[in-house]
């Protein structure tokens, strides 16, 4: 197998659990040029292997492993890779992105990406050399925590790049983890999916050398990325100072930060749990991915061992959220986590929902708001399925459906909500709605950015002019993914000299209006189509970067077109497994209830922005994409579509 361009190694290889035997799928590099790599060069493959409504844990499924073509390549933040399968949260596309170095090992031994299809007797690992995989017996493995996992492998076969589950997706936690290195792939269940294939983990170990177009330049241009990025105040000063922490205390300012299950969007805390304190009390030194310049990750100090930090969404969801203040509880509860293979988010939310549903008297579960002493107890027995975590195990969806709750339940197509309040940023809470793998702020755009926590936010309650901000958000963090980097290295986007705005208050007033009032402008850009768009853009060095490493013919329009291709590939995956347009929704909380009772604007008017979104998208009043936008975005799935 083979492909023209360079950046990639031209190797798929499928590896078949149940038969042991180990082949080459073939990629076209047509489809390398419309979907790069990650989820949507995965997505595209499930579309074409996948027989529509298997069950997410039986062997039909498909795991993918899937870098990108600047994995491995020494740009700024692209160790970045993604696995990706049909989800057990929620039914539909399943994926989730990762910094761990295993993607740049994996390029390293000489494949792109695995296909895990089947399932295994008796539990195993993959064992990736240069040019060779191999199915290990992992029955030793069984049962330890994701950090002895790995430290196992390594111990067997030397340095390389690692990933392993826990035991919650030995025992099918809804919400399992896979865990590389310290990195977490925490969304969509995708340790679930492994845990099912009786997959413990995998370890690649090699040194090839990946190939550039255009090597020399490409080096140039790399170095000058770096500098941009330590000199930008977003990815130079603030992420390394507070790491994501640092958004806490901003967004209970802003009444966006979940407290008391989603009821409130502002803590009287909020300082106690925020990055401030966690840098200035807690912060031993920072730390970051292979290849990433930002350094925004946070090291702390756990009963006399160095751990990784927690990360903005525990610190709200296990805090706030649980009404708890508590930082060196949160800082213990989020390396259980990670040992155990639970995602942060998820369990959170699930854990905050019982706790509400407790204090209505739905379900006696002695979870309660402000009790802290027994949530590692609660987190241990989910991940072992243990009395009640049984059924915490399922998730938000499964509990409302068990136990009631149904219009204060936070999830949206079965994936629990992240650590956003939606009625403080309704742009937000419609990325929300209409995210592809369900509740996420990331696949959902990250709107937060420009509606509470940016240095020029939008009008966050303007619901006109937010479909056409959702729309380019989503398209362009989904793009950089699909592209190999990091989705922080977006903030260089927004020029550094806007974060001196915010101590003028009559010009940061300006600019919110023009920046609100302008959206028209964005629908014109959302719009265009690619050809108009040939040019690269200083700020987002993305795009000439692929061009050096690949040798594609490559611009900034292209680049938003893989965006907008991808996410409606997504859409026909999903309305094939049965998703509807009642499906983009959210909690009646956020719909109907006002989170400050003196602001009639303070909830989310989500049916008012859904027809805007979808017909920018180029979808129907359904939500269903049209047969003239797949032509247009050169999708070759017509008999999904309509007129």
């Amino acid at each position: 197998m083979a492909t023209k361009y360079k950046g990639y190694t031209g190797r798929v290889a499928k590896v078949d659990l149940t038969s042991g035997k180990i082949t080459d799928y073939e990629v076209s590099d047509e489809d390398r040029e419309l979907y790069l790599g990650g989820r949507y060069l995965s997505t595209k493959i499930l579309m074409d292997e996948l027989t529509p409504g298997i069950d997410p844990l039986s062997e039909d499924n498909i795991l993918i492993v899937m870098t990108a073509p600047l994995t491995g390549t020494n740009a700024p933040s692209s160790s970045r890779y993604d696995i990706s399968a049909k989800s057990p949260s929620t039914g539909m596309i399943g994926h989730s992105n990762s910094g761990g170095s295993f993607g740049i090992y994996l390029k390293r031994c000489g494949f792109d990406a695995l296909m895990v299809t089947g399932k295994a007797a008796a539990p195993v690992y993959l064992y990736v050399s240069e040019d060779k995989i191999e199915i290990k017996k992992a029955g030793d493995l069984w049962g330890m925590n994701t950090e002895e996992a790995q430290e196992k492998m390594i111990s067997l076969h030397g340095k390389g790049g690692t990933m392993s589950i826990g035991p919650a997706g030995e025992n099918l936690v809804k919400y399992a983890t896979i865990a590389s290195q310290e990195r977490m792939h925490g969304r969509t269940g995708m340790g679930t999916v492994m845990g099912s294939k009786k997959l413990k983990g995998m370890i690649a170990v090699g040194n090839k050398t990946i190939e550039l177009a255009q090597p020399e330049e490409y080096k140039s241009y790399i170095k000058k990325w770096i500098q941009q990025l330590k000199q930008h105040p977003a990815t130079g000063e603030m992420a390394p100072r507070l790491g994501t922490a640092g958004f806490l205390t901003a967004l209970s300012m802003k009444n966006a930060l979940p407290t008391k299950n989603f009821s409130s969007g502002t803590f009287k805390d909020a300082y106690m749990i925020g990055g401030e304190r966690l840098a200035d009390e807690f912060l031993k030194k920072n730390s970051g991915c292979l290849s990433c310049p930002i350094r925004c990750g946070r090291v702390v100090e756990l009963d006399g061992k160095d751990i990784k930090g927690p990360e903005y969404e525990i610190l709200c969801l296990l805090g706030s959220n649980m009404l708890i203040n508590d930082m060196e509880a949160i800082i213990r509860w989020n390396y259980e986590t990670d040992l155990l293979g639970v995602d942060a988010i998820s369990v959170g939310t699930v854990i905050g929902f019982a706790a509400e549903l407790n204090e209505k008297g739905l379900w006696k579960n002695g979870i309660e708001f402000g009790k802290k002493d027994n949530i590692s107890d609660v987190i241990r027995s989910i991940a072992y399925r243990e009395g009640m975590g049984n059924d915490l195990a399922e998730g938000v969806r499964f509990l409302k459906n068990k136990y009631g709750g149904k219009d204060f339940a936070p999830e949206v197509k079965g994936l629990e909500i992240p650590a956003y309040e939606p009625r403080g940023a309704v742009g937000h809470a419609l990325g929300y709605a209409t995210a592809n793998r369900g509740a996420c702020h990331l696949d959902g755009g990250y709107m937060i950015y420009f509606e509470a926590t940016g240095p020029v936010v939008l009008n966050q309650y303007h619901w006109r002019s937010k479909p056409s901000w959702v729309v380019l958000d989503q398209n362009l963090l989904s793009a950089i993914s699909a592209g190999g980097n990091c989705l922080f290295t977006a903030w260089t986007f927004v020029p550094g000299v806007a974060y001196k705005v915010p101590g003028s208050k009559v010009m940061s007033s300006m600019l919110t209006g023009i920046l609100t009032h302008t959206w028209y402008l964005i629908s014109l850009t959302v719009r265009a189509p690619a050809w108009l768009l040939k040019f690269h853009l200083p700020l987002l060095p993305h795009t000439k970067a692929i061009k050096m490493a690949t040798g594609m013919k490559f611009d900034y329009g292209k680049y938003m077109a893989v965006g907008a291709r991808g996410y409606t590939l997504e859409r026909l995956f999903n309305i094939r497994e049965g998703l509807t347009k009642e499906q983009d929704s959210l909690p009646e909380r956020f719909t109907r209830e006002l989170q400050n009772p003196g602001n009639k604007k303070s909830r989310v008017p989500l049916q008012k922005m859904l027809p805007g979104y979808y017909k920018l998208r180029g979808w129907d009043r359904n939500g269903v994409p049209t047969r003239r936008t797949l032509k247009k975005l050169k999708i070759n799935v017509s008999s999904q579509a309509r007129e």
